[in-house]
């Protein structure tokens, strides 16, 4: 599979996943996509932790309301740390959010699903915080993410997306 076919193949997976599990070999190529990602003035600001130990993914999925990512047999946590760069301004978003898209290419690329979860953990119930205390994650690190990552049970749905002339152009806008 190439980058394009990847991008293609790609989709949002809220499903359930096989209980198999995800080789430590895997995991560790997937979070080398997101450090390979691009970073703001290179101030490196998104790190992760795999999570394959079935005790601590409980405790995670535990602490998940409403729950997701149940059957999930790793789950990929997300940190940033708000480093300013240029002109005291700060590139963590666009940080985590280059290195999570290299991640779901990567989980697609090596044929497993996964999600995007972000505001779900880190609205104001801030399940975010309860990830961070049960990964002991120090106080300048804030858990922006999570990616569950397994085999799933079934297909992912491929969304209707609007046709290219409503959403790209060419030299001026015409919408």
């Amino acid at each position: 599979m190439n980058v394009i076919e990847a991008i293609y193949k790609r989709h949002s997976y809220r499903g359930r996943y096989l209980a198999k599990p995800v080789s430590k070999d895997d995991l560790v190529k997937i979070m080398e996509a997101g450090i390979a990602a691009p970073s703001g003035c290179n101030k490196q600001t998104t790190s992760f932790i795999a999570v394959d130990d079935p005790d601590i993914l409980k405790k995670i999925i535990g602490v998940i309301d409403p729950p997701v990512c149940e059957t999930a047999p790793a789950i990929i946590v997300v940190l940033t740390q708000r480093i300013n760069a240029y002109r005291d301004r700060c590139f963590s978003v666009q940080d985590y959010s280059a290195a999570i898209e290299n991640m779901l290419l990567t989980i697609v690329e090596l044929g497993y699903q996964s999600c995007w979860y972000e505001g779900h953990i880190t609205d104001e119930d801030r399940i975010c915080d309860k990830i961070a205390k049960i990964l002991s994650v120090p106080d300048d690190y804030e858990v922006i993410s999570i990616l569950p990552v397994g085999v799933a049970e079934n297909e992912p749905s491929n969304p209707k997306k609007k046709e290219f002339e409503e959403r790209a152009w060419f030299n001026t806008f015409k919408g």
